[in-house]
């Protein structure tokens, strides 16, 4: 069903085996996710933490950008504003309490700051090209129940898992033993922080798959901009600071773009409907 995509198998696509498929899709789509998520951590030392938030966050209109060619989507009015808006939000909280450095700094820090921005970018490019190939080559098709969809959603994470554990571990001590990249195991209080942020991010990722198989990378995208808004609420519990002027400008437009883009692809699904 996901290779053909088509809810109706022909007697050959039936008895066709999908695992070379899966596993090809799987190779293609984890090295995009590896290669984007392996760029932020690469970046977080060379740039800023504002720069690195925007810049990355951007991968919502990337994902809008890949989806018009390779999933056929059409470029409306609606959608783009709404994506254009949460990038607005997000560059709202990243600098909107940031403060210019100044004439004096160092060349070799900006330099780098460049160098960072630039690996973040390519980053935020990458992130918005996987969310748009696991929508093209691992979801089922149109019309498929949402039972269906979330389970193989489920089931593709689990894989991309799988292949993080088997192949992307080698790289490790090859750049430990040559002295490129030194690995130690964290002490005990990082050790279960690092174990909780993992459960975390698995919670995250597998609802974020499903999201994207029942609705859009797009809307996906711009709905986990949300965690930003989160993140915020989150620190001001944690530390007691009240929230600045620019995190609650920046949270009401994330948010308002995020209903915004919700009832575009409501408009828009009930046209194909009706086309239908």
């Amino acid at each position: 069903m996901v290779v053909s995509k088509d809810l109706h198998l022909t007697t050959k696509e039936a008895h066709q085996s999908p695992i070379p498929y899966m596993l090809r899709k799987t190779a293609i789509v984890t090295t995009a996710l590896t290669v984007a998520g392996g760029s932020w951590y690469y970046a977080v030392g060379m740039t800023t933490g504002s720069d690195l938030t925007a810049i990355y966050n951007c991968s919502a209109f990337f994902a809008y950008a890949f989806s018009i060619p390779l999933l056929g989507d059409k470029l409306r009015f609606d959608k783009a504003f709404a994506v254009a808006v949460a990038i607005a939000g997000v560059m709202t909280i990243a600098y909107g309490d940031s403060k210019q450095a100044g004439e004096g700094a160092d060349p070799n820090e900006a330099n780098n700051r460049t160098v960072g921005n630039i690996v973040i970018g390519v980053g935020s490019v990458l992130y918005g090209l996987y969310e748009v190939l696991y929508k093209r080559m691992a979801c089922p098709p149109d019309g498929a129940s949402p039972g269906r969809g979330a389970i193989f959603a489920n089931t593709f994470g689990s894989l991309i898992g799988c292949f993080t554990l088997l192949v992307l571990w080698i790289p490790l001590p090859i750049l430990h033993f040559t002295g490129l990249e030194t690995f130690q195991w964290p002490p005990g209080k990082a050790k279960w922080m690092l174990f909780i942020s993992t459960l975390s991010n698995a919670v995250f990722s597998g609802s974020f798959l499903v999201l994207i198989s029942l609705t859009s990378p797009v809307l996906s995208s711009v709905a986990g901009l949300l965690t930003i808004v989160l993140v915020c609420i989150a620190d001001y519990f944690r530390t007691g600071d009240p929230l600045s002027a620019a995190a609650i400008a920046g949270g009401l437009l994330i948010m308002g773009a995020f209903f915004l883009l919700s009832w575009s692809t409501y408009r828009e699904m009930e046209e194909e409907r009706k086309k239908q």
